[in-house]
């Protein structure tokens, strides 16, 4: 902090003369006769500094002004280093969103959509996501599942928890109940997951037609069908403990046909979960707005669900993956239609 009576450029550095030639001409312009310069200072380094003029017409600084000046700098380099924190932050989760969202496979004669919207005040990424992979005999995996929390930490350890389910549902090639509880056995001894909710499922072609969806539920919301004749409801078959129990009993699985037309919706409880009502009643939410969305193409409908369905009071991160069966294989989509966004 320092006072300077008539500011001038003798014993200034060369570097400095640009800046200095500015302030006079400043102090020139406006009458300037007394200055005060306090330092924006951050934990590790001087980040600007803040100069306050008087005219002579007014009262000389007085020592309170200082004091006042200098703590003001000291605030606003701790406010400016907290920014720079946490744009830094924002740039190392968008790299990890861009590595944890994957794209989703193009399926012949299968449209699919997903999104991801993370929570409000976390830094863009968050334990909730949503997975689709072809395996080794032509099935397509599909799984939407949910790590406690929506931080760094959550996101981190939701990555474990994919890679190691993408790994035993590939080498395993066996149905998605066993898949899960290999995954439960040994998700507290290899990763730093505590608790986790996940939908398993499996797509593969129907020998009568259409296409056939095998699943387990592991603590999670159900997947929500929509039929061709317009009827929703929810898949609640297959429904088993969350991750993390060390639960020893065997888990179910659920099985359904997809007729052509028919529309399958699965998503984290972001999408239905509030504060100020039950779980049941957010599902139903779901549920009716679905219905009056289901003549929609698929990638509107999923966008229109995210605003009329989520409670305005939910912070938490949200994962939506759809997938449709086209009431005709050339009626399919093109490649374009398969998406994954993040809002």
């Amino acid at each position: 902090m320092r006072t300077d009576h008539r500011p001038h450029l003798r014993d200034v550095p060369l570097r400095h003369r640009n800046c200095a030639v500015g302030r006079s001409g400043l102090f020139a312009a406006t009458g300037i006769e007394t200055a005060t310069i306090a330092p924006v200072k951050g934990p590790s380094e001087v980040l600007g500094a803040i100069t306050l003029g008087r005219t002579a017409a007014e009262e000389p600084f007085t020592p309170a002004d200082l004091d006042l000046l200098e703590n003001i700098g000291r605030r606003s380099g701790i406010a400016l280093e907290n920014a720079r924190h946490y744009q830094r932050q924002r740039q190392v989760a968008a790299t990890m969103q861009r590595y944890l969202l994957p794209q989703l496979p193009q399926l012949t004669g299968v449209e699919m959509t997903a999104r991801y919207i993370p929570a409000p005040d976390a830094s863009h990424v968050g334990g909730d996501w949503y997975d689709a992979f072809p395996l080794p005999n032509g099935d397509t995996a599909l799984v939407v599942g949910d790590v406690v929390g929506h931080d760094l930490e959550a996101a981190a350890g939701m990555a474990q928890l994919r890679n190691m389910l993408r790994a035993y549902t590939w080498a395993q090639d066996g149905p998605p109940h066993h898949t899960v509880q290999r995954l439960d056995q040994a998700m507290g001894h290899i990763t730093d997951v505590s608790m986790a909710t996940l939908v398993l499922a499996r797509l593969e072609a129907a020998p009568s037609g259409g296409r056939a969806l095998n699943w387990t539920n592991a603590g999670h919301p159900p997947p929500l069908l929509l039929d061709p004749a317009g009827r929703t409801r929810f898949l609640g078959d297959g429904k088993g403990i969350l991750l993390g129990t060390c639960g020893t009993r065997p888990r179910p699985q659920g099985h359904v046909h997809l007729h052509p037309g028919s529309t399958i919706l699965f998503c984290t409880d972001g999408l239905i979960e509030s504060r100020r009502q039950p779980l049941d009643a957010g599902l139903q939410r779901l549920k009716n707005d679905a219905a009056d969305l289901r003549h929609r193409q698929l990638d509107d409908l999923v966008d229109h669900l995210l605003v009329r369905s989520r409670p305005a009071d939910n912070d938490d991160d949200v994962a939506v993956l759809s997938i449709r069966i086209p009431t005709s294989e050339s009626a399919a989509s093109p490649p374009a239609a398969w998406r994954t966004w993040c809002i």
